[in-house]
């Protein structure tokens, strides 16, 4: 561990925390890179032939450093006292009970990185937010660290990802764009400058954005929201089109075709899916809600009410169209993750179409490359 330039340790080995540790050792072979988890599993999956998640070109990268400078394990604790930077990647899921249940995002998985940070570290660290978290989280986990009783210094980044499954290798590796939030201090800012150093490997320097720490966090939010408005938009002008004899398609190509609003995310569909869209807007509702700004919550919780008002739109055309009854028919479901290459089936439209299917009586055969069996009906619960 003596040898690299800097160490890096990255507590959650799942979507985001493999691609883009894997990718970290690739780009900087002079850093020794480790994710850890608590799940046996899946590290062991990390280290096998095949990975936990599919990603085109992920395994690629992982052959390329594993055992080189890349390193999965369970170690949890001595990878984190050995490092000098600990990225924080763990899930954050949307509250299913309590104050702000259905909305908030909830973030004990950070709380509890952090309290082992604090608990196991024998040096200063860089602590990095990963995970999609409300604005002010890195508050929260400062407290935490900063209770720690050896005196310990731990500054807290915030370096939201933006990458789009299916593509994440392609995105780690030419990135629109790297944001760096940080407290505007001196020991902050020389924070933010060390974890600017590890992307500037083969980052340009005019893509690695500093920000202060809330406009960070805020801006994954946001960014999300944007690109989840755009695909509830051409949806609710699919529903006119169809009401009034338009194509949707020419339509979105028209409307593309203007620089001011550009041809990607005005594609129709079944409606948005995965782990971020759904759980990142709610998250900004309930902050919007949370500072009473009520008409703000309305507007982007209209984003969720239209993708829910098209998923069912679909069922019910697909039953129309059928003689108004599907019961005892047979139906072929081509895919079932909630975009092409991936086999991420967290909010797939997919399933909600094979809900509503099924409760309507019909046989359902789904097919998806990339999907494990148990993961379709592990959703599906």
């Amino acid at each position: 561990m003596t040898d690299f330039k800097l160490k890096v340790c990255c507590m959650g080995a799942g979507y985001v925390g493999g691609p883009t540790m894997a990718v970290i050792a690739k780009q900087c072979p002079d850093i020794r890179v480790c994710v850890v988890d608590i799940s046996q599993k899946q590290i062991d999956g990390w280290n096998s032939a095949e990975l936990p998640i599919y990603e085109p070109g992920l395994r690629e990268v992982v052959d390329e450093c594993v055992g080189r400078n890349l390193f999965f394990s369970t170690d949890v604790e001595a990878e984190i006292d050995a490092a000098d930077i600990v990225f924080i990647s763990v899930n954050t899921p949307t509250k299913t009970q309590g104050i702000g249940a259905g909305r908030m995002a909830n973030i004990k998985n950070c709380e509890l990185c952090a309290r082992t940070i604090a608990k196991v570290s024998t040096s200063n660290k860089i602590v990095v937010e990963k995970s999609t978290v409300p604005v002010r989280t890195a508050q929260a986990i400062a407290r935490v660290l900063q209770s720690n009783d050896k005196g310990l210094d731990f500054q807290i980044l915030s370096n939201p990802e933006f990458l789009a499954e299916g593509t994440a290798i392609a995105d780690l590796m030419n990135p629109d764009r790297v944001l760096i939030g940080g407290q505007q201090t001196e020991a902050g800012l020389k924070a933010a400058e060390t974890l600017a150093s590890v992307y500037a490997h083969w980052v340009p320097r005019e893509q690695i954005l500093t920000t202060n720490l809330w406009s960070s966090e805020l801006s994954k939010l946001v960014a999300n929201a944007f690109l989840a408005q755009r695909v509830s938009s051409i949806n609710s002008i699919s529903a006119l089109c169809e009401a009034t004899g338009a194509d949707v398609q020419e339509i979105s190509r028209a409307v593309g075709m203007d620089d001011r609003i550009g041809k990607r995310f005005l594609q129709p569909s079944v409606g948005f899916g995965g782990s971020c869209f759904q759980k990142d807007i709610l998250n900004l509702v309930y902050l919007c809600e949370s500072y009473g700004l009520e008409e703000c919550a309305a507007y982007w919780n209209q984003t969720i009410l239209m993708n829910d008002f098209q998923k069912k739109r679909f069922t019910e055309k697909m039953v129309g169209k059928m003689f108004n009854t599907v019961t005892g028919k047979k139906i072929a479901m081509f895919g079932y993750a909630f975009k092409k290459d991936t086999g991420d089936v967290r909010e797939t439209p997919s399933m909600f179409v094979l809900r509503d299917l099924l409760q309507e009586q019909a046989k359902i055969h789904v097919f998806d490359p990339q999907v494990k069996r148990g993961d379709m009906w592990w959703e599906l619960d």
